[in-house]
């Protein structure tokens, strides 16, 4: 299985919900609380009379316990498991019966839980969220042989993937300390390890409303949506919820590089990444400007990369730049390319770092910055299209502590972004010693 402002207070049903506008934006998204400290967000979106409703947990696989890594994605696996009130298929079910879509997914730093449904079963999804929210049964003969499916994806997914297998790896060469360094899905001797009291200690840990934001994105208003979270949402008493322990990262004193070989591999790849700033460590006042950089060096056809490697030059199949601000702490820049049939990785390899030579040293230039904001900008208007689109980028923000103004303001603060705080952002990052590079090689048949 697989993300303010106080204008009154209102009683419902005897209990006490602080409503909170936001200043509108591009999802026009509203928040409130409810007294057992629940975050509840509404962003309405009115083209089809349906809604997404997602619930996200504040803890990740960055916070599973020390020697038990993959424990929060196994519990993921396990909230579908079943409670009294719906036993072990209903909740699927349920869902599916008129045509419904639910899923979930684990980040390093938080869970997220999600349904669509036509607007007139947003209530049954909500009562169902808030059922296994508490009410959550497990034994080892429901936990045992999901612990077996996972097993199963990590060999899929990961070990059975050359390119998966090195990009695991080579995070653990970039992050020395910090649980960033562990796979989401965890470590396959850790997993074997996992146990129904692990499980359940973990649901008892971190599963609380406190804990927890609830975002309804779709054809509905905050209006209609109080009564309900209060129904089934509010009655349930909040907890102490486990702190959140994160080590941080040393300093880095040298460059890290890691060869594979692999019989599984199709064709050489190569990747480099950098510890990077985000909006919750490191010089956050970059992250935007990182972004801004991640689009100018890496983001599409557009870009230095594709035009100079891929178009004019002809080394590369493909090139490009990720990066993701969305972090409680550090983050990773990543630059990546294939190269062409004929061309050596070290070729490739060096064409690549003459670019990141000549950003750093001559800078970018304000037309490109100019344009790359412009497509972030009109990229983020195309969120607003879907109904899980606005539903997971909130999340995701109100997830790691970013506010609700904070999130809608993203387009504005893009465009923001000035030539000079880039090339500022480019010159912190590409450091040589806080780098690690994967090589992947097919390995021939003798």
């Amino acid at each position: 299985m697989r993300g303010f402002y106080a204008w009154s207070v209102l009683v419902f049903l005897g209990l006490a919900s602080l409503a909170i506008p936001a200043h509108a934006q591009r999802f026009a998204a509203e928040t409130f609380f409810l007294d057992n400290g629940m975050q509840v967000v509404v962003a309405p979106n009115h083209r089809v009379p349906a809604v997404t409703q997602m619930v996200w947990y504040k803890v990740g696989a960055a916070d599973d316990p020390l020697g038990k890594s993959g424990l929060a994605h196994f519990l993921e696996h396990l909230m579908f498991k079943g409670t009294k009130a719906n036993p072990p298929g209903a909740f699927a079910a349920l869902i599916g019966r008129d045509g419904g879509r639910n899923n979930a997914f684990t980040s390093e730093d938080y869970t997220a839980y999600h349904e669509t449904v036509a607007l007139d079963r947003l209530e049954l999804v909500m009562r169902l969220e808030a059922d296994r929210l508490t009410g959550l049964v497990l034994d080892d003969p429901v936990v045992l042989p999901e612990r077996d499916v996972v097993l199963e994806e990590r060999r899929l997914r990961v070990d059975s993937e050359p390119a998966a297998l090195l990009a695991e790896q080579l995070r653990t060469a970039l992050f020395l300390h910090h649980p960033y360094r562990n796979p989401n899905i965890g470590w396959e001797n850790e997993i074997r390890s996992l146990g129904t009291a692990d499980a359940l200690a973990f649901y008892r840990d971190w599963y609380a409303p406190n804990n927890a934001i609830l975002i309804i994105a779709g054809d509905t208003t905050t209006e209609d949506v109080r009564p309900l979270a209060a129904k089934y949402f509010a009655s349930i008493p909040s907890r102490p919820v486990a702190a959140r322990i994160r080590v941080g990262e040393p300093r880095r004193h040298a460059a890290a590089r890691l060869e594979m070989k692999s019989a599984r591999a199709a064709q050489p790849r190569w990747s480099r990444s950098y510890l990077a700033a985000s909006y919750g460590a490191g010089d956050t006042g970059q992250a935007y400007a990182l972004q801004v950089l991640a689009e100018i060096l890496g983001g599409g056809a557009g870009s230095r990369l594709h035009k100079t490697l891929v178009l004019d030059r002809g080394l590369a199949l493909s090139a490009g730049c990720s990066y993701s601000a969305g972090a409680i702490d550090l983050s990773t820049f990543r630059i990546s390319a294939t190269p062409k049939p004929g061309i050596t990785v070290g070729d490739l390899e060096a064409a690549v770092e003459g670019e990141v030579d000549r950003l750093t040293r001559e800078g970018v230039d304000p037309d490109e910055v100019r344009r790359a904001t412009e497509r972030m900008q009109a990229a983020s208007v195309y969120a607003q299209d879907s109904l899980m689109g606005p539903a997971e980028i909130i999340g995701a923000g109100l997830a790691i502590g970013q506010s609700l103004d904070a999130v809608e303001d993203w387009p504005r603060r893009i465009g923001a972004v000035a030539p000079a705080g880039v090339d500022a952002a480019a010159r912190a990052l590409f450091l040589p010693r806080n780098s690690a590079t994967g090589v992947l090689l097919p390995e021939r048949g003798s």
